[in-house]
C-alpha cells in the first residue's frame, strides 16, 4: 500500500516531491525516501519514519534536479525499521537507475536465485523492491553497445521486465541522463495516475534562474508532468488529470519534457483492488475513474439495506462511524434509515493507523491512543457502529469494549465491507490466515469475539456493484474476500511460505 511520486519540471523539483509525499502519507509511515536528477547525477535521501520530520533543510538543499520520486512505505516485505530496505532503491549499472514500487511481487524465490545463476546482480536487502530494479537493470543491460536508449529501448526492457516478474506492481523509476519512466501491473491492481500542466511565464523565469545557477540546460519544456498512486495530488498541485496509466502500460518522460507510452504487456485486464476504495486511498482521490468518496457512500447505502434485514427491529438510535474512512459509508446508514448521526469517537490525529502497525500487543495499544470515546453521546443508549473493514479483529473488540464502558445499552457494529477471510499478498499487510479475525469463523462466532449484540457485514456482490457501478470495469481485485487470487501462482504452498517467512 506504499505510496509513489514521480514529477518531472522545469525548475527545482524537491519541494514538489516533498509536498506530494505529505499528501501521500496515509499510505505508509515507516520509512520516506526522495531521489532527483541533476543531468547524469543522481541525489538520494532515505529516511526512517514520516515525511514532515524526516527531512531537514540540508537534506532538501542536496536533492538538486528538475526530474525526482519519492516514496512512503508501509512495509509489506522485509524489515518495517530497516534504512537499508527502505526506497528508493538504486543500481548504477546501466545507466544509474532509482526505482521505487508499490505492490508485492510474489515470484521473489525464483526471482531472487534467477539473479545468482542468470543474472550475476548482487542483492542487499529482503526487499522485492530491490528485486524488481534489478530485473529493470538487467534488462536494459541487454540494450547497452547495441543502440542509443531511447523510449523504444526503454519500453522493449519493460517487456522483458513484464514477461519476468508475477504479483502487483506500480513502478517509477529515474534513468540518469534519460528521464522518468512510469509502468503498472498487467491487471492493474495498485493504482497511478498521470497528470500535466502547463509552464507558466512565471514559472519560467524562475526556472531559468534554477537552471542557471546549477548549470544546467536552459531549453525549458512546454509541459510539467507527474506520476502519482492518487488524483489528489495532482488535484492539490494543480495538474489536469491526463488519464490512469492503464494495465502493463509504460510511459516515459525524456529530458526534453516529451511523453512516450506504449502497452508492454501481452495480456492485460482491469482488475482494481477493490481494498484502496473499501480503506487505503483518501476520500477526494479519483482511482481508476471512481470517485472513492461516492463508491464509500454506495457501499453505506447497500450495508444499510443489509442491516434492516439482519437486525431485528432496527435495534438501535444512533449511527456513529469510526473516524475517518467510514464516515461516509456511516452517513449513508444514517440517511437510509432514518437514524440520527453522532460522532462518538473522537480521533487523536497524530497516531499512525492502527491497521498498519506490526504485532497485536503494539496495534491493541495504540487503539486507545487514538480513539477516545465521549460518554455523553453512548449513555442509555443503543449504538450502531460503522466501520470501513474489519481485518484483525483487535482494534473492533476494543472499540466494543469502549463503547460499553461509556455507557452504551447495546451496540451493533457494521462493517462497509466483506469478512476478510484470507490473506492478501499483493501489497496490504494481511500475509497470514490465522491472524484474521473471519478466518474459518462463522459471522456469529465473529461477534462473540468482537462482544457486540449484533454484527453485519456488507456482502462481496454488494460491495463489487457499490465500486463498480456506472463503470466498465467488470471485476475487482477481491481476493482478502473470496480467496481467488488473479494472478494465477497463488497456491497453498506459497500462503504458506509467506506465513512463515512473516513468522521468523
Amino acid at each position: 500500500m506504499c505510496g509513489i511520486v514521480g514529477h518531472f519540471s522545469a525548475g527545482p523539483v524537491n519541494q514538489q516531491v516533498y509536498d506530494s509525499l505529505l499528501l501521500l502519507q496515509h499510505r505508509g509511515q515507516d520509512s520516506t525516501g526522495i531521489a532527483t536528477a541533476e543531468d547524469r547525477t543522481l541525489h538520494l535521501q532515505k529516511k526512517v519514519g514520516q515525511v514532515r520530520e524526516a527531512y531537514r533543510t540540508r537534506d532538501m538543499r542536496e536533492l538538486v534536479g528538475n526530474i525526482g520520486l519519492g516514496h512512503v512505505r508501509y512495509a509489506t516485505k522485509g524489515s518495517a525499521v530497516n534504512l537499508d530496505e527502505a526506497q528508493p532503491f538504486y543500481v548504477n549499472a546501466p545507466y544509474g537507475i532509482v526505482l521505487v514500487h508499490n505492490g508485492n511481487l510474489t515470484n521473489t524465490r525464483e526471482l531472487t536465485d534467477e539473479m545468482k545463476r542468470r543474472d550475476f546482480r548482487h542483492l542487499n536487502s529482503a526487499s522485492d523492491t530491490e528485486l524488481l530494479l534489478n530485473v529493470l537493470a538487467a534488462s536494459l543491460q541487454e540494450n547497452v553497445g547495441r543502440r542509443h536508449l531511447d523510449a523504444s529501448g526503454i519500453f522493449d526492457a519493460v517487456m522483458k521486465t513484464h514477461a519476468r516478474i508475477r504479483g502487483a506492481y506500480a513502478v517509477i523509476a529515474l534513468i540518469a541522463g534519460h528521464g522518468l519512466l512510469a509502468f503498472r501491473d498487467p491487471h492493474g491492481i495498485r493504482p497511478l495516475v498521470l497528470g500535466r500542466r502547463p509552464v507558466t511565464e512565471q514559472t519560467a523565469q524562475a526556472a531559468r534562474t534554477y537552471r542557471e545557477t546549477y548549470g544546467m540546460d536552459q531549453q525549458l519544456p512546454e509541459q510539467e508532468w507527474v506520476v502519482a498512486s492518487e488524483s489528489l495530488v495532482l488535484d492539490a498541485g494543480g495538474y489536469e488529470i491526463v488519464r490512469e496509466i492503464e494495465p502493463g502500460e509504460a510511459v516515459f518522460i525524456d529530458e526534453s519534457g516529451t511523453l512516450h507510452s506504449r502497452q508492454c504487456a501481452r495480456e492485460t485486464t482491469l482488475v482494481p483492488c477493490a481494498f484502496e476504495y473499501v480503506y487505503l486511498a483518501r476520500p477526494d482521490s479519483v482511482m481508476n475513474g471512481i470517485s472513492v468518496y461516492e463508491a464509500r457512500l454506495r457501499m453505506g447505502e447497500k450495508l444499510a439495506q443489509t442491516i434492516r434485514r439482519q437486525v431485528p427491529d432496527e435495534d438501535f438510535d444512533v449511527v456513529m462511524p469510526i473516524p475517518d474512512s467510514a464516515r461516509p459509508a456511516a452517513l449513508e446508514v444514517a440517511h437510509s434509515l432514518g437514524k440520527e448521526y453522532r460522532e462518538g469517537f473522537y480521533k487523536n490525529r497524530y497516531v499512525g493507523r492502527t491497521f498498519i502497525m506490526p504485532g497485536q500487543e503494539v496495534r491493541r495499544k495504540s487503539v486507545r491512543q487514538k480513539l477516545n470515546a465521549l460518554p455523553s453521546e453512548f449513555a442509555g443508549k443503543r449504538i450502531l457502529i460503522v466501520d470501513d473493514s474489519i481485518v484483525r479483529g483487535t482494534t473492533s473488540k476494543e472499540i466494543v469494549e469502549m463503547a460499553y464502558a461509556a455507557g452504551a445499552e447495546k451496540v451493533t457494529f457494521a462493517s462497509a465491507a466483506p469478512p476478510v477471510r484470507y490473506p492478501h499478498v499483493y501489497g496490504i499487510n494481511m500475509p497470514t490466515a490465522g491472524e484474521l479475525v473471519a478466518h474459518d469463523r462463522s459471522i456469529e462466532q465473529i461477534r462473540q469475539i468482537l462482544g457486540c449484540d449484533h454484527l453485519v457485514y456488507l456482502g462481496v456482490e454488494d460491495m463489487r456493484a457499490a465500486i463498480t457501478e456506472s463503470t466498465d470495469i467488470a471485476d475487482l481485485e477481491m481476493s482478502c474476500f473470496t480467496g481467488e487470487y488473479i494472478t494465477g501462482d497463488i497456491t497453498p504452498e506459497y500462503l504458506d511460505y509467506v506465513a512463515a517467512e512473516q513468522e521468523s
